[in-house]
């Protein structure tokens, strides 16, 4: 069977081939004194508070389970755009917002529509493997910019600037607060960048689904506030704990709701109906004092995880503003323990410690065989465990 050059081209998830050999071994040593701990999924150990479950169950009750608009239940668009008012003083209007499959279906969604063959999308390096692949799946090329620490691992409009291709770069992706780093872009840089991009005729497309997780004032704002040109991609996955519901969002400029709809309509039909009426129960006041509740949860994990990172060696060169995830220096560990790179040391901690991470090796090459990620999505009692081992393995 000859398979396309397209699928071809798609590489490799490799957080989820490591978390296979998680789960293996994990089934192996469940009923030991020494369980497996997962710190490489970036999925919120909690799930839809009772309000969302709720809905969905009226609404399968109610036999609300059929096809919608394309773009999304009329009010669960109206209730996303309170939301853009009331949480980040923001004026987006609900026709400018398309409900879609996931976050995943959004950027395919905004690739589709926005990305010809050839055409290259900048984005840094580090960043979420999959938005790369999205560009791909496109016929675009992604390229990644190295970036590093002191630029808090995000682009800036200079990185841009000399990057720039005339006739081949179509604009920029971000992720702010980003995946694998935890790290947002700062509102000027945003700024400046995005001017630069329509100075040249370009797009900027801003995966925000940690927005809501912020824990920085100065980064928790949506790049929505800069210009109505932004694309923006959000999620119900992350602040609101709704990942296997499949739900996200996409803010576009109103002249692009028709492509968007047009595509979605032959893409997906329509996204989980079912999950559509949940998500309108998110915005409900004790829903909203839940998730508030879970977000300041999220943060004392960081503060108590990176401090004992760094203690260990395991050196975090950022604080993470926002998400649930440190980007973990462990050349100085790979050292002391005669390990090649933070590939191996993932397998070590595996193996001795039953301790899942993510290595470097998904999120790009700028030094990423340095580094691995931890998500801090799971309870503190997990995270006080996985130092516990980490620290003895370690000597």
């Amino acid at each position: 069977m000859r398979i396309s050059g397209r699928a071809q081209r798609i590489e490799p998830f490799h957080v989820m081939e490591v978390g296979k050999a998680a789960a293996l071994l994990g089934r192996q040593v469940a009923h030991t004194d020494r369980p497996m701990v997962y710190l490489n999924i970036g999925e919120p150990d909690f799930t839809a508070p009772a309000l969302v479950r709720e809905a969905a169950e009226r609404a399968i009750r109610d036999g609300k389970t059929q096809y919608t608009q394309a773009t999304g239940l009329p009010a669960l668009r109206e209730r996303i755009s309170d939301w853009y008012r009331t949480r980040f003083s923001v004026a987006v209007p609900a026709s400018r917002i398309v409900v879609t499959a996931g976050a995943s279906a959004a950027l395919q969604l905004a690739c589709l529509a926005l990305v010809e063959a050839g055409d290259e999308i900048l984005m840094p390096d580090p960043s979420y493997p999959c938005n790369r692949q999205f560009v791909q799946a496109a016929d675009g090329r992604a390229v990644l910019l190295p970036t590093t620490a002191a630029e808090r691992y995000q682009l800036s409009a200079e990185r841009v600037r000399e990057a720039w291709a005339p006739g081949r770069t179509r604009g920029v992706l971000l992720a702010s607060p980003s995946n694998p780093t935890g790290t947002s872009i700062d509102p000027q840089e945003l700024q400046r960048i995005h001017a630069l991009v329509q100075s040249r005729g370009g797009i900027t497309m801003v995966d925000e689904i940690y927005l809501g997780l912020s824990f920085d004032a100065h980064f928790g704002r949506s790049a929505l506030a800069l210009d109505d040109d932004i694309v923006s991609i959000n999620s119900f996955s992350k602040y609101f704990s709704m990942t296997g519901w499949r739900l996200g969002w996409l803010v576009v400029p109103e002249a692009l709701v028709p492509v968007i709809e047009r595509l979605a309509q032959n893409l997906f039909i329509c996204p989980s109906t079912i999950a559509q009426h949940a998500a309108l129960a998110c915005f409900e006041p004790d829903s909203i004092a839940d998730y508030e509740h879970r977000r300041a949860e999220f943060k004392a994990r960081r503060d108590y995880l990176v401090p004992e990172l760094n203690r260990l060696g395991l050196t975090v060169p950022v604080l993470p503003d926002g998400a649930f995830y440190a980007w973990a220096d462990c050349s100085a560990a790979c050292a002391r323990l005669g390990i090649k790179d933070s590939w191996d040391f993932t397998f070590e901690l595996l193996n001795k410690a039953h301790v899942a991470v993510t290595p470097g090796r998904d999120f790009g090459q700028a030094e990423t065989a340095r580094f691995i990620r931890f998500s801090s999505a799971s309870a503190m009692g997990e995270l006080r465990t996985a130092v516990g081992r980490i620290a003895a393995m370690l000597g």
